[in-house]
């Protein structure tokens, strides 16, 4: 006979459609991965399952709720990831200030969805060169230009650089129309996203005229001093030693710098060093940088990404 038991929650002050998901696809996620049964009835939740299951699944189960409670989003990509990734929703921080950024005009908060990414946050709040490395999907940039928006709209800093390493758009790109800007753009166009998904499309457009924030190329930054900014270099990976040592240099007065990369998509010659795998063997232990390394299990992606990603590390591996 079944070693069955069953556990009652309350979600009382919890929005039924964020806690269930559309079409209670966040309890059937639930069921799917953890082999539970759910039902609601009221503000009264009933899990079944075997004792085991239910050890896993009430602490997800309540920290969902939790969330809901908080007024929080909650996506089945969120429920996967809490019940296969062994940590609860609420281990990430207090309900309704789960290192969340607020920003203003968004109707949605921002937050840390695994814990390496909660992690990160708060490396980049506590110091003043912050170096993530991590596969794609993991929200190194998003996050980082998350809390670069935050600083600006609180007036920690009076103005935001955004680089990336144009290694494509060198001299090969001369035979395409436009001017240099309208060449590079297609390679800045991730940081442009991420950037509109935080701020009204005019209030964008008119800090990029008004110069408060600024999209260029890594090679644009020679020659200057970056202060009161909050700098995000991208896709650090595809800078040289030369290219990286000449941005951290730039550092100025109450400024912070954020590096990002994943080192597993270099694009350089095979001559060149990337300047990322550089200053990770050079600066770290160095007080005031921090390092954090990003890992397949904080993909926020669609879930079929963190398998990709697994895949070809075990096929390089082999």
């Amino acid at each position: 006979m079944s070693d069955e038991a069953r556990h009652r929650l309350s979600a009382e002050g919890a929005d039924p459609l964020t806690l269930a998901g559309v079409n209670d696809a966040n309890f059937t996620e639930l069921q799917r991965a953890l082999g539970v049964r759910v039902s609601q009835r009221g503000d009264a939740i009933t899990v079944a399952g075997e004792v085991e299951q239910l050890q896993r699944a009430v602490p997800v189960l309540q920290g969902m709720i939790d969330l809901a409670r908080a007024g929080e989003t909650l996506a089945p990509e969120d429920v996967y990831r809490y019940a296969t990734e062994g940590f609860t929703p609420t281990e990430l921080g207090t309900p309704g200030d789960l290192g969340k950024i607020v920003l203003p005009g968004m109707r949605r908060a921002i937050q840390p969805k695994t814990p390496g990414q909660a992690e990160y946050l708060a490396k980049i709040a506590e110091h003043d060169v912050v170096v993530g490395i991590g596969p794609a999907g993991t929200g190194k940039t998003y996050l980082a230009v998350a809390k670069a928006v935050e600083a600006l709209a609180r007036k920690r800093v009076k103005r935001i650089i955004l680089a990336r390493p144009a290694v494509e758009a060198g001299e090969s790109l001369g035979f395409l129309p436009g001017d240099l800007q309208q060449k590079v753009d297609p390679y800045l166009r991730p940081l442009y996203d991420a950037l509109e998904d935080m701020m009204p499309h005019e209030r964008v457009a008119k800090a990029l005229e008004m110069r408060v924030i600024e999209i260029a190329p890594l090679a644009y930054m020679r020659g200057r001093t970056l202060s009161d900014a909050f700098i995000i270099l991208d896709e650090a990976q595809n800078a040289t030693g030369a290219q990286m040592k000449m941005f951290l240099t730039r550092l100025g007065v109450n400024s912070k710098v954020v590096v990002t990369g994943d080192k597993t998509q270099i694009d350089l010659p095979r001559r060149e060093e990337s300047g990322l795998v550089q200053i990770e063997r050079i600066l770290t232990g160095i007080e005031g940088i921090a390092f954090h390394l990003l890992s397949d299990a904080d993909v926020v992606r669609h879930r079929l990404v963190k398998d990709i990603i697994r895949a070809y590390a075990e096929d390089q591996a082999g």
